[in-house]
This record gives structure tokens, C-alpha cells and sequence, in this order.
């Protein structure tokens, strides 16, 4: 590999990170945290709560990311320019922008599955503790927030660590809604150099490492999650 050639494939694909850290870090937190309310609606006894909860995860999670990424960029956005007087509003800049639109099939997506990820941790607990909980004189808040999601975290450390190491790939896809990001920065460079494996397995590597930081961050939460039952 020529120096010319590194020297463009490492700039490329260092602004294409920052888009791709951005998407990812924004519809991680907001993503995992829309997911322990839809979890909750799921297991709720209200069928109010519950059945949109199980329509909304079934149909995030029955429809390919891709598809979702198009309805809302240009199934959306096309409804929001039709609507009268926003395109002429302070709002439209950022309502026309692609990263608003992947920042919200992403972070739904996320929800629905990390969801459905709450839901199992949260009924595979022993039933006696709401039980003791409420003998305590806790009320359902309390429960939730003190005796359940505690618990349930530390259940489903391992399958949130795995989604969200999909979040990170499913990034790539962005790339189809003109947002430069690595997937993208990568295929500039092929485009423009015609070195298919160089671009490719370079944008591999980031990803590799990327996947590396995120999987040693969630071992060491579950080891400190973990630590006062090991002890």
C-alpha cells in the first residue's frame, strides 16, 4: 500500500468515524433507555400498555433496518415538506438533515429490541419478590426502580452488550441516506482509487476495533454489576 493511498484512506475514514460515533453513541443511550418503558408496557397487565408495546415490538423487529431507514427518510420526510409553512420555519434545516432520520430508526429499533431483551429479564425473576417488596409497603415505582431493574440489568448485560454491537454495524447502513460515515468514507475511496479490498478491509478493521471497546466496556459493567455476589 502506497503512502499517497494510506494517507487518503486513514483521512477518509477518520470523518467518516466521527459520523459513525456520533449515530451510534446518540441511538445508544436513547435507544436503551426508550427500551426499559416499552419492557415494562410489554409485561404490564393494562392491554392498553401491553398490545401496542408487542405491535411496536413486532413490527420493528419483523421489518429489515434498511426498509425502516427509507420509510422514515423519505417516507417522513416527504410528509414533513408537504406540510404548510415548515419549510420556511427555523425547524427545516434540521428536518431535511439524513442524520435525524437515522438517529430515529436506529434508536426505535434499539428500543424494540433491547425491549424485548427487559421484558425476558425483567418475568425471568423470582415472583415472591414483588410479593416481599410490597410487604415492605413499596409501591409499583419503588418496585420497578429498586427490586426489578437492578436484578433485570444484570440478566441482560450480556444480550444488551450483543444489540448493541449490532447498532454499531446497522450504522453502516446510513450510508445509503447520503450520510458519510465509515461505510461511506470507504466507498469513496473505492470509487475514487478503484482499490476495492484495501477500502473495504480498512473500514473492517475500525469496525473490529470499534466492536473490541464496546464488548470490554460491557464486560466490565457486568463484572461490576456482578462484583458484591461474587465476593
Amino acid at each position: 500500500m502506497d503512502r499517497d493511498f494510506a494517507t487518503l484512506l486513514a483521512g477518509k475514514l477518520v470523518e467518516g468515524l466521527w459520523s459513525t460515533l456520533l449515530l451510534f453513541a446518540v441511538c445508544a443511550v436513547l435507544g436503551n433507555l426508550l427500551a426499559i418503558p416499552v419492557a415494562f408496557a410489554r409485561i404490564s397487565e393494562c392491554r392498553w400498555l401491553r398490545r401496542p408495546a408487542a405491535f411496536f415490538i413486532l413490527a420493528l423487529r419483523g421489518t429489515p433496518v434498511l426498509v425502516q431507514l427509507y420509510l422514515f427518510y423519505y417516507g417522513l420526510g416527504e410528509v414533513l415538506s408537504r406540510v404548510p409553512g415548515l419549510r420556511h420555519s427555523m425547524f427545516w434545516p434540521y428536518l431535511r438533515e439524513a442524520f435525524g432520520y437515522a438517529t430515529l430508526a436506529l434508536t426505535l429499533n434499539t428500543a424494540a429490541y433491547c425491549g424485548e431483551i427487559w421484558r425476558g429479564a425483567l418475568q425471568g425473576l423470582p415472583k415472591g419478590q414483588v410479593e416481599a417488596a410490597k410487604s415492605l409497603g413499596l409501591n409499583s415505582r419503588q418496585i420497578g426502580l429498586l427490586v426489578l431493574l437492578p436484578q433485570a440489568f444484570r440478566n441482560a448485560l450480556p444480550a444488551l452488550a450483543g444489540q448493541n454491537v449490532l447498532l454499531l454495524k446497522a450504522t453502516s447502513l446510513a450510508s445509503t441516506i447520503t450520510i458519510f460515515e465509515l461505510m461511506a468514507a470507504a466507498n469513496l475511496v473505492r470509487s475514487q482509487t478503484f482499490r476495492v479490498y484495501e477500502s473495504l478491509i480498512g473500514s473492517a478493521i475500525v469496525y473490529i476495533v470499534l466492536t473490541m471497546i464496546i464488548t470490554f466496556a460491557f464486560s466490565l459493567v457486568e463484572r461490576r454489576a456482578n462484583w458484591p455476589y461474587l465476593r
